[in-house]
């Protein structure tokens, strides 16, 4: 009897493609099309938990330039029957069908649940979840109306990527270095999260999220475990899934 070839699934996030300046975004865009072709040649699924672009908005003929790499390999892996998904996240939440329309890949705008493996995962972002941080939940309320998102196209899109460039990288800078500080996990908002999830009966094997910078593996209980998969501006970190646990890893080139 031949054995049951294990189930596998690659994850990553946080690569702000665009910042800081067209030089380093290249020499990352390089990176990730490296480790995209070494997780395409040994994984059944691929998983990318947003802010891929530091800033992305597709208005009706017209998307950010540049990222052509990415974009072409994204076709690649696609086209050859693995898929791959995307969860937008809070620099990148404008994504109305372009990227699936051109590259194939799939696009989700919530978190979502997945089993691989006999193994149960929550899988999303990890923006605006549990406690606090009201003002940026006010604000993703905004970002995501259909009103909003109507003025925002009004602009012509050389301002409008412009403007919004700028207040991405205020936003980005504001919080970065605190971004790298373990608050502990009581104060760790994806972790409370994930705990009020288990208390509520939701004991999924495995929580993983981006958005947080910082690469986290942390057991919540006997089942279920909490993963960050930190970034791709100084960790170059991901995980994968290897038909029976997750593990972490730092891309080395």
């Amino acid at each position: 009897m031949t054995a049951t070839k294990p189930y596998k699934a690659a994850f990553a996030s946080d690569f702000h493609l665009g910042v800081p300046d067209s030089k380093t975004s290249r020499q990352r865009e390089e990176l990730l099309v490296k480790w995209l072709d070494e997780r395409a040649a040994d994984s059944e699924e691929i998983y990318l938990l947003g802010d891929i672009f530091d800033f992305w908005f597709e208005y009706k003929k017209v998307v950010p330039k540049g990222f052509v790499r990415l974009l072409g390999k994204l076709a690649q892996i696609c086209d050859a029957g693995i898929p791959v998904h995307i969860i937008t996240g809070n620099h990148d939440l404008w994504m109305f069908g372009y990227l699936e329309e051109e590259t194939g890949v799939i696009i989700h705008k919530q978190p979502i649940q997945r089993n691989f493996g006999g193994k149960s995962f929550f899988i999303g972002h990890g923006d605006g979840l549990g406690p606090g941080d009201h003002g940026y939940k006010f604000i993703k309320k905004v970002f995501t109306s259909p009103f909003f998102q109507w003025c925002f196209r009004q602009i012509h899109p050389d301002m409008g990527i412009r403007l919004a460039n700028y207040f991405s990288g205020k936003s980005r800078d504001a919080n970065y270095s605190a971004d790298q500080k373990f608050l502990g996990e009581e104060n760790e908002w994806l972790i409370v999260y994930c705990k009020e999830q288990i208390s509520q009966g939701e004991n999924y094997d495995y929580f993983v999220f981006g958005h947080r910078h910082l690469p986290l593996k942390i057991p919540l209980n006997e089942k279920s475990t909490y993963i960050n998969l930190g970034d791709w501006i100084s960790h170059f970190s991901y995980a994968v899934f290897d038909g029976q646990k997750v593990h972490v890893h730092n891309f080395e080139n």
